[in-house]
């Protein structure tokens, strides 16, 4: 669990590394940091204008420092998410950040529909399907989205360009982790 004087600091460093690429000034480590900040995890950052996703990219495997992993997905999220046209400077005052600090994925293993219905929780975990090359994922905040798990699996199954009902096959692999999110409009 991360601190509230480090969820604001992760907040900070996600805007002002924007801030710093979108006026082409070169993006520095920060000094003095705390030792969660160098330990490896899988984090993504979304960006929000008013209840609008504006971009959103992340990482989860646990591959890079966290605070290395927040200013990469700050700018990936502004600037590389393919859906949204990139953000400009003028945009950024508009703009909402929100951090998802992952736990590492686990592999759900189940016999049936069934039990993969009443493994999956909704608005605690964060969903992983894969199955050959083809892989999704949704981060917890997302369920609020759906009403429902077999809508949230079939639209998680098409963002994978999978068929829609590809939950429902046993060769589908289907990893769950936490998240702990939070934005800068929680602290305003």
């Amino acid at each position: 669990m991360l601190s509230e004087k480090e969820k604001k600091f992760l907040l900070g460093l996600a805007r002002e590394t924007l801030k710093d690429y979108l006026c082409k000034e070169e993006i520095k480590k920060p000094h003095g940091l705390s030792k969660i900040m160098e330990e490896r995890r899988g984090v993504f950052v979304s960006l929000h204008e008013g209840k609008e996703l504006r971009g959103c990219i992340g990482s989860l495997s646990p591959d890079e420092p966290l605070y290395t992993g927040v200013m990469k997905n700050a700018i990936n999220a502004a600037v590389r998410d393919p859906r949204f046209r990139p953000v400009k400077l003028e945009d950024l005052d508009k703009l909402d950040v929100e951090i998802s600090v992952l736990s590492e994925p686990k592999e759900l293993h189940f016999g049936s529909v069934k039990e993969l219905m009443e493994r999956l929780h909704p608005k605690k975990e964060g969903v992983i399907i894969s199955k050959w090359q083809y892989s999704a994922t949704f981060l917890p905040q997302v369920w609020e989205h759906f009403f429902s798990k077999e809508e949230f699996l079939t639209s998680l199954c098409l963002k994978a360009g999978l068929p829609p009902d590809a939950w429902k096959d046993k060769e589908l692999k289907v990893y769950t982790y936490q998240a702990e999110v939070f934005r800068e409009s929680e602290f305003k």
